[in-house]
């Protein structure tokens, strides 16, 4: 992707149907044999083994975060009985799933865009499809159906550590009570609250996978190339994550209704 395709609303809206199409040919090679499992197997402890640690620093410091901004502001209505509650849907709901897409963006779908680009500007790439082996099935489908799994996995592990944050950071340094917040969870939390976070991740992590896979396999000649493919696929990934999850949210709140209400 150029500059030139950033300036021009065309190329811009090919390059987006070009994404779709992609993800299009994913959803279809995934049900096709042989199934890669080893390069899935492989993908999938490389996107967890460099996206665990920054998950749990990141989501500790976001639910530390988001309880001292909420522990504030209930006091100043009155409502501290509810911090707890506020605080865990805050997590499960919007700052889990949003961490989670931002580490398999920036940590493994650099790699697999960085992986794909340099393995098409050597013509592997070429190579492969002149041997008659779909590039799609042998690489990319294992790419984003790891980046999905780890992504799940990651929201559950975001989840439990921000809310331990959270719960740690109101009750120790706000000198809250631990009964009244655990005893909020009940008040506004409810299981499809964890169903959302759990299909967010789905999508934001095969997002990033496809958006990954589509720049490595489209780079810009040369080494630079791969470099600026990478770059542009997580700028790419994150708009589409904030997209999604505008959508997503929407949907939700329209057909779940609030507890209580």
């Amino acid at each position: 992707m150029s500059s030139g395709v950033l300036a021009a609303p065309g190329a811009v809206l090919r390059e987006v149907g070009n994404v779709f199409a992609l993800g299009l040919d994913v959803a279809r090679n995934v049900f096709k044999r042989p199934f890669q499992l080893r390069e899935f197997i492989e993908q999938l402890w490389f996107i967890a083994s460099v996206s665990i640690l920054p998950a749990a620093l990141v989501s500790m410091a976001f639910g530390a975060v988001i309880s001292l901004q909420l522990g504030s502001l209930v006091r100043q209505i009155g409502a501290q009985a509810f911090t707890g509650a506020a605080s865990v849907l805050a997590n499960v709901q919007q700052a889990s799933p949003i961490i989670c897409a931002l580490l398999i963006a920036g940590a493994g779908g650099t790699a697999i865009c960085a992986d794909l680009g340099a393995r098409t500007i050597r013509e592997e790439i070429d190579a492969l499809e002149v041997l008659g082996i779909s590039v799609v099935q042998r690489l990319v489908v294992p790419r984003v159906l790891a980046s999905a799994v780890v992504a799940v996995l990651l929201n559950g592990l975001i989840t439990i550590v921000g809310v331990s944050g959270g719960y740690f950071y109101n009750v120790v340094l706000q000198n809250g009570t631990p009964g009244a917040y655990l005893a909020g969870f009940s008040a506004l939390a409810q299981p499809a609250d964890l169903v959302i976070g759990a299909i967010k991740a789905v999508f934001f992590g095969i997002t990033a996978g496809v958006v990954a896979a589509y720049r490595g396999l489209n780079p810009s000649p040369g080494p630079k190339g791969v470099g600026d493919a990478v770059n542009q696929s997580v700028v790419i990934s994150f708009v589409l994550v904030y997209l999604i999850n505008v959508v997503l949210t929407t949907v939700y709140l329209t057909l779940v209704p609030a507890k209580g209400s």
